[in-house]
């Protein structure tokens, strides 16, 4: 997807039964024709439902409209920053590949993930929610490609439209609920079972099913001493849940990385992916 004229991919309708461990296959359409209208970026005027990212393709079509015209095509590379602490915050961001990170931090400079956004929804729910900065970094944890929109347009489509900032504080919403369950996880779960959940919840925003992090970003994101991230991911590897190597994880069951969380896993993580209802 290295422009706006890239084939897309779009989900389907989920299979009855809706299991935890179904995933949607990834479908290529046409590419979009290019034109030669004065349009952003001098192409025609993307189709709305041709966008991966869910958040864009549940606005209305009046709303959509408010924004298309500010958006950007963007491509982030690993560790760019899209948030800084207690900055103001200048973009939204929509992904649709890749994975952004938004990581609590604590003086003496102890870390943690509280939340996890890929195709799935935005960032900015600061600015959705009407604030101007957040507490959290935001970062690319695996290379992206989406949509960026300065916050000043966003905000003056949110302050024209009745139904913009409803459909996006239903998002805000479920990160809020995800956030939520990732502070009851590691509260209550074993080290192993907090790691399978989190490389379940990457694997679900991934395009397969290598994932490429080291053992120090993992103990970052989980708020883990680093050998005991290494013992977890040796044990997932020991039953043949995952294949590890230096700088890359191979999920190999996904059943059974789902059955070793004992509930930390379930319909709550699956709730944009078109298994849970």
């Amino acid at each position: 997807m290295a422009s706006p004229d890239a084939g897309r991919n779009y989900l389907p309708s989920p299979p009855m039964g809706r299991r935890l461990d179904y995933r949607p296959p990834f479908i290529r359409m046409q590419p979009t024709v290019r034109g030669t209208c004065s349009c952003p970026l001098g192409r025609r005027a993307m189709p709305q439902s041709t966008f991966r990212n869910h958040v864009l393709n549940t606005l209305t079509p009046e709303d959509f409209a408010l924004l298309r015209p500010s958006m950007h095509h963007v491509e982030l590379a690993i560790k760019a920053r899209l948030e800084i602490a207690y900055q103001p915050i200048e973009h939204v961001y929509f992904p649709e590949t890749g994975i952004a990170s938004v990581v609590a931090a604590m003086t003496g400079g102890r870390q943690s993930e509280v939340g996890l956004i890929g195709y799935d929804g935005m960032t900015g729910i600061a600015v959705v929610l009407g604030q101007d900065r957040s507490p959290n970094e935001t970062y690319i944890q695996v290379a992206s490609k989406g949509w960026s929109l300065p916050v000043e347009p966003l905000r003056m489509a949110i302050a024209g439209s009745q139904t913009l900032r409803p459909s996006l504080l239903r998002y805000a919403h479920e990160f809020l609920i995800q956030s939520s369950r990732t502070a009851l996880v590691n509260g209550h779960s074993k080290i192993e079972e907090r790691l399978a959940r989190w490389l379940l919840m990457v694997n679900d925003r991934a395009e397969g099913d290598i994932i490429y992090l080291t053992h120090e970003f993992l103990a970052t994101m989980l708020g883990s001493r680093r050998p005991g991230v290494t013992t977890a991911l040796q044990m997932l590897e020991y039953r043949g849940l995952v294949h590890a190597k230096r700088g890359e994880i191979t999920i190999v069951d996904r059943t059974g990385m789902i059955k070793l969380t004992h509930g930390a896993y379930g319909e709550e993580e699956q709730r944009h992916f078109g298994i849970a209802g």
